[in-house]
């Protein structure tokens, strides 16, 4: 199964950037029919985290994915599935 991951700790502090590369990878994850994307916010004090489930929750990106999955292992992951 192909996958797409996207490491958020670089541009953490980057607010518009974060929307700007959650955006281009949930689109490539839909242009190339990829079933997965695999984002990493990150343990630190879960304000990115939550900034991210955020961002998934608006209406016009959740349409676009079929469901989110906290990793229950790890904190700082978040996964996206996609049903093509």
């Amino acid at each position: 199964m192909a996958k797409l991951k996207l490491d958020l700790h670089d541009i953490y502090n980057k607010g518009g950037k974060i929307e700007t590369e959650l955006n281009r990878v949930i689109q490539e994850a839909i242009d190339k029919k990829i079933e997965l994307v695999e984002i990493i916010p990150g343990k630190g004090s879960g304000a990115l985290k939550k900034k991210v489930l955020r961002f998934l929750d608006q209406k016009h990106i959740r349409a676009l994915y079929h469901r989110v999955e906290k990793d229950d292992k790890n904190f700082g992951r978040i996964f996206v599935h996609f049903r093509h």
